[in-house]
């Protein structure tokens, strides 16, 4: 069987997950693996046999996604041309981790698409809603990349082909411990403004993963350093709490490994909005934004040691095999082609 499985390159979350996904789908057959997107900083550790820029969501350094920047550096005429050209009919099967090229390639051939992602779980019926409706984001998440069938992941498991999240190996193998520090990933946020905010909490440890600086540096007892799939994942687990965006994949992991978690979603990302208002239905302390105005909310985070229970179990292989059993092709063995001849 010939399979190609296409990933979203925008940010860690996605790419993280196809380190767990890919050894799964090779089990039913040969897997070309396809990234598309630019603001990616994991290595993979298997062949990419398609890169391309496609639709990536840029991010800004005040807390939110630039759509303004989105459109300027997306090259529609390339985009286009990506799609047209992708041959998905040689392919036994695709499958798409909310990836548009392929998507698309399909849509446009006829082609099935099957959606094994965690936007196919966040607009299912009964899953929390935020407060306010952004029409334009549940536009973007409904049409970015459709498919013929949806299998999805969420923070808990409720609703028909939901499933809990994937918690990638290296995590599930780090050895829980508590240092005494914060692990802070809001890549939506320059250095400067995470350092300024982060300041006016005294006699706290924060390490800082930035996408915004290629070199280490320490002010107070903030230590802010290039993103590191391994040294973030060991900080993680070494960890008092966890400050993140409202993403799905390091809040996941973060409530996996029973760390204290903070989360503030990005502006201009509904995505991220209703990863919080399930994260808060759950118990996870939700903010805003980072301004000064909220400062007594992660004041009281970091003294409270309240924890949500998670239970994430290793399923993956599991879902991936049911997927399989449903959307993958017939093969017919010589000696049943025989009796469907003849019948």
């Amino acid at each position: 069987m010939k399979i190609l499985y296409a990933i979203q390159g925008t940010g860690n979350g996605h790419l993280s997950r196809s380190m767990d996904v890919v050894p799964c789908l090779q089990k039913h057959g040969e897997v070309d693996v396809l990234v598309s997107g630019i603001q990616g900083d994991l290595t993979l550790p298997f062949p990419v046999k398609y890169k391309f820029r496609g639709l990536s969501f840029i991010f800004g350094k005040t807390g939110g996604v630039s759509l303004w920047k989105t459109f300027a550096k997306t090259n529609f005429r390339r985009l286009r041309n990506e799609i047209r050209n992708l041959p998905v009919e040689k392919y036994d099967l695709v499958i798409n981790d909310f990836e548009p090229v392929s998507s698309w390639a399909c849509y446009f051939k006829n082609k099935p698409c099957i959606s094994l992602s965690h936007q196919a779980a966040v607009l299912a019926p009964g899953v929390p809603r935020p407060e306010h409706e952004d029409m334009m984001g549940k536009l973007i998440l409904n049409n970015y990349a459709p498919g013929t069938a949806a299998y999805g992941f969420h923070f808990t498991a409720d609703g028909k082909n939901i499933f809990t999240p994937v918690i990638r190996g290296q995590v599930r193998e780090q050895e829980i411990t508590d240092k005494g520090h914060y692990t802070v990933y809001l890549p939506a946020y320059d250095d400067k403004r995470l350092v300024k905010r982060l300041s006016a909490f005294k006699g706290v440890k924060w390490e800082v993963f930035s996408k915004h600086n290629k070199k280490t540096f320490t002010s107070g007892s903030i230590t802010v350093q290039p993103i590191n799939n391994e040294k973030f994942t060991k900080s993680m687990a070494a960890a008092t709490g966890v400050l993140c965006g409202a993403g799905f994949e390091t809040p996941a992991e973060a409530l996996f490994l029973g760390k204290k978690l903070l989360v503030i979603p990005m502006k201009n990302q509904y995505e991220q909005h209703l990863n919080a208002a399930a994260l808060k239905v759950m118990g996870v302390t939700v903010l805003k934004s980072l301004k000064p105005k909220h400062e007594a909310v992660i004041s009281a985070w970091l003294e409270n040691d309240s924890r949500v229970t998670v239970d994430y179990p290793d399923i993956t292989q599991k879902i991936i095999d049911r997927m399989m059993e449903k959307h993958g092709p017939i093969i017919l063995t010589n000696e049943s082609a025989k009796n469907t001849d003849g019948a």
